[in-house]
């Protein structure tokens, strides 16, 4: 009887640990975001990026970004909708910047059970703990605290929901018609999603914040939670090892795969990456270094700006003494250049740059301001990248009998 009960109790032990076992493998599975180890050969990867005509990428969504131009270098399902894991942290930062204000930032918040209690990666705090609001910042962007998150939206919105409605609306700001927030933190959820592009849009506004910027170019911060020292590390792979990395935002559930953006600077010539989808973190890691060497490779900045202003003199030069407004009180308008959108463009080398003006020369009075009486146009590759107009700075009136008059008698004066 006694070794039937030990057996029993052999098999119940067993059970259990499995149970636990299962149990903590599914959380783990479902909430990790990059802590497991997997090696990259990352000088092999740069050199590989730096001979590739088209990057081969294999990660399910991917895109390179131009910050100067705002537009899209290269693109892979760049605009299909798809989960974003972790790298939904980068809104909630923006929300939570532009919600508190420079000063706010300092204030200290307590600890909720809520966010204490959040499953996966985490900063470390618990239900009670006192911390600034400046240290949940980079607890939310480095070691990508879930924690974080949550206690930023509580502490803000007053629940989850409520934050992720300012998400929303930001994204409605900066004109995203792909993308919605669910949570904070990015853990698998239905109706939370994003594309690729609308994704580096994110990040764009993101960088343009100072406070955000400084935080995810950090590798190592110490912050203070109840008064005492704790250090976290950034887990982003490539900041500090590749040329020209400021940042930005890893992320890992089942649903959204291995996801990694990352925001480059090398000369001035400011490019954002997006990859998501990648079954493991090397193909993440080494899809990112594809595209951010062959964009630095094969594109250059080129001032576009400087073509379209000599092309507007030309313009100038011959056109604008001939435009005549018939019947008109006055019968030359005086003209303008409407602000150029594109200043800067990447482009590849032996790129075909084509600029073509039109011009309208007469018309009949009256005559609207701001009228369109020619257009500049500049094409890179057979996309029109600026489509200028040239208009009128005031409104044209059409004479009237007392100034036919006066014109007759200034004639009559200068024949006597």
């Amino acid at each position: 009887m006694f070794k039937c009960l030990k057996k029993q109790s052999k098999k119940i032990l067993i059970i259990i640990l499995l149970v636990f076992l299962n149990f903590n493998i599914i959380n783990f599975s479902y909430a990790v975001d990059d802590n497991d180890f997997d090696y990259v050969w990352i000088d092999e990867a740069v050199e590989e990026g730096k001979t590739i005509k088209e990057p081969e990428v294999l990660s399910r969504h991917a895109v390179i970004y131009d910050r100067a131009s705002k537009t899209v270098i290269w693109g892979k399902n760049e605009k299909t909708e798809t989960p974003m894991a972790s790298t939904t942290k980068i809104m909630t930062a923006i929300v939570m910047c532009e919600e508190l204000g420079e000063e706010r930032m300092k204030e200290t918040v307590e600890v909720c059970k809520e966010a204490a209690y959040t499953n996966g990666s985490s900063m470390g705090i618990k239900t009670g703990d006192k911390v600034t609001y400046h240290d949940l910042l980079y607890g939310l962007m480095l070691p990508s605290g879930n924690d974080a998150a949550v206690q930023i939206a509580i502490s803000i919105a007053g629940s989850v929901e409520n934050f992720a409605e300012l998400m929303n609306k930001k994204a409605k700001e900066l004109g995203l018609e792909h993308t919605h927030f669910v949570t904070p933190h990015g853990l698998d959820r239905e109706g939370h999603y994003t594309t690729a592009e609308e994704l580096a849009i994110i990040t764009d506004c993101a960088l343009s914040n100072p406070t955000i910027a400084k935080v995810i170019s950090t590798k190592q911060y110490t912050v203070t939670i109840n008064g005492y020292p704790k250090n976290l590390n950034n887990s982003n792979e490539l900041l500090g090892y590749l040329d020209g990395v400021t940042g930005v935002k890893t992320g890992f559930t089942n649903g959204a795969g291995r996801c990694l953006v990352t925001s480059v600077n090398r000369n001035g010539f400011e490019i954002i990456t997006v990859v998501l989808g990648s079954d493991t973190k090397k193909i993440r890691t080494k899809d990112s270094i594809r595209l951010i060497e062959y964009a630095y490779k094969n594109y250059e900045l080129k001032n576009i700006e400087e073509l379209i202003q000599e092309e507007y003199k030309n313009w100038c030069e011959l056109n604008e003494k001939r435009i005549y407004v018939y019947k008109g009180v006055k019968t030359n308008p005086e003209i303008y250049m409407e602000e150029i959108q594109s200043k800067i463009y990447p482009v590849k080398e032996n790129t075909d740059i084509i600029i073509e003006s039109e011009v309208q020369t007469n018309y009949e009075a009256p005559l609207a301001r701001e009228s369109v009486v020619g257009k500049i146009t500049l094409q890179i590759d057979g996309n029109v990248i600026e489509e200028i107009r040239i208009k009128t700075r005031e409104e044209i009136k059409r004479k009237e009998i007392k100034e036919y008059f006066m014109q007759f008698m200034e004639l009559f004066k200068q024949v006597i």
